[in-house]
């Protein structure tokens, strides 16, 4: 994004006839920054697969901040905030479209095992099906969209061709052949959220990061797990009920992402748990940590059904584990999980 620094340092400036006073150059300067962070919110809105909406909500979070708080201090943190999150926007939309990829080529080789599967039990049809088979398993490692597309439409020409002759000879095994291929298109259907999201947050869920997790151990990478689990979660859930606790889940977990960095992961673990995988050593994870109270732990307010809404004051126990060579993915979420437990314990006690 376009720096606005050049505009909060206006207050160090005399202004020349015709320009404008310090404050009045950060008020215009504060209007222009909201709009813009408005247009950028609408336009992440008409993104699919879900990230847009995200990025949405925290542009417009941003903005409804800046309506209240009109320091130039407040803006230079926005702008931090800003980029970490069109970031991280950026890094989750690549890795969903390559996910995405990575399935339609599994597809098509299935789909290629498939067309030979019926052109073996036909040998009218078996050199002609062995080039299609070829080209299709071919299409799985092509990465140039117009070459892919190319062969996709030459290939389902020759399919439904030979389909089509099938469909007078063999009635019986085209009904095979068009069962399997509804079930691997229900499959590409299903495959992003169960891959990608959990379902109450839309953050990361439990396989996403036990997958980042291993990857950084196996790449010997040096990081921290933080471990956090919402304090008086039963509480809320008991007294106030579950719709309740789901939207305070739900806010909290907003929260943490707007305060993650684009680095790092933050997904929910389960119940009221949430994990974040952060790249770094032990003493950046404290200073880390220490931002996570400041910023995301505080005041919520929740609806209540049938009730006017509720005020709480929220925050969570939280536990860290650094990754050190030798360590196991199961050995390091049990210590950061039993280091959580002992926080819960010691300012929690009815929690735990």
């Amino acid at each position: 994004m376009i720096s606005i620094r050049k505009y909060l340092d206006a207050k160090d400036r005399t202004p020349a006839d015709g320009d404008l006073y310090p404050e009045e150059l950060l008020a215009a300067s504060m209007e222009c920054y909201r709009a813009v962070l408005l247009a950028m919110a609408r336009s992440a809105a008409q993104v699919g697969a879900g990230f847009g909406a995200d990025l949405e909500t925290s542009l417009r979070g941003i903005e409804q901040r800046l309506a209240y708080e009109h320091s130039a201090e407040q803006l230079r943190q926005s702008e931090q905030i800003v980029e970490v999150h069109l970031q991280e926007w950026g890094t989750r939309s690549a890795e969903h479209f390559k996910a995405q990829a990575q399935v339609v080529k599994e597809l098509f080789v299935a789909l290629a095992r498939t067309a030979e599967s019926v052109g073996s039990r036909d040998q009218g049809f078996s050199s002609h099906y062995r080039e299609l088979v070829g080209r299709l398993e071919r299409i799985a490692d092509l990465d140039d969209l117009a070459q892919i597309r190319s062969s996709i439409m030459k290939s389902a020409t020759e399919l439904k061709s030979s389909v089509d002759q099938l469909t007078r000879n063999h009635h019986q095994l085209v009904e095979q052949l068009q069962a399997e291929i509804s079930t691997y298109e229900a499959k590409l259907r299903s495959a992003e959220p169960l891959a990608f999201k959990d379902e109450l947050t839309g953050m990361a869920n439990r396989r996403i990061l036990e997958d980042r997790i291993r990857l950084n151990i196996e790449n010997g990478q040096e990081f921290c797990i933080v471990m956090l689990d919402v304090n008086q979660l039963k509480q809320v859930n008991a007294k106030h009920g579950r719709a309740a606790g789901d939207d305070l889940l739900k806010q909290f977990a907003k929260e943490l992402r707007m305060n993650t960095r684009a680095s790092d992961l933050v997904g929910r673990w389960g119940g009221g748990e949430f994990i974040i995988v952060l790249a770094g050593d032990p003493q950046s994870t404290k200073v880390y940590v220490a931002r996570l109270r400041d910023w995301v732990f505080g005041k919520y307010t929740v609806a209540e059904p049938g009730h006017r809404a509720l005020e709480l004051r929220v925050d969570a126990s939280v536990g860290t584990a650094e990754w050190r060579a030798g360590k196991s993915v199961e050995q390091l979420i049990a210590e950061a999980d039993a280091a959580m437990y002992l926080e819960k314990n010691r300012s929690h006690p009815t929690s735990a």
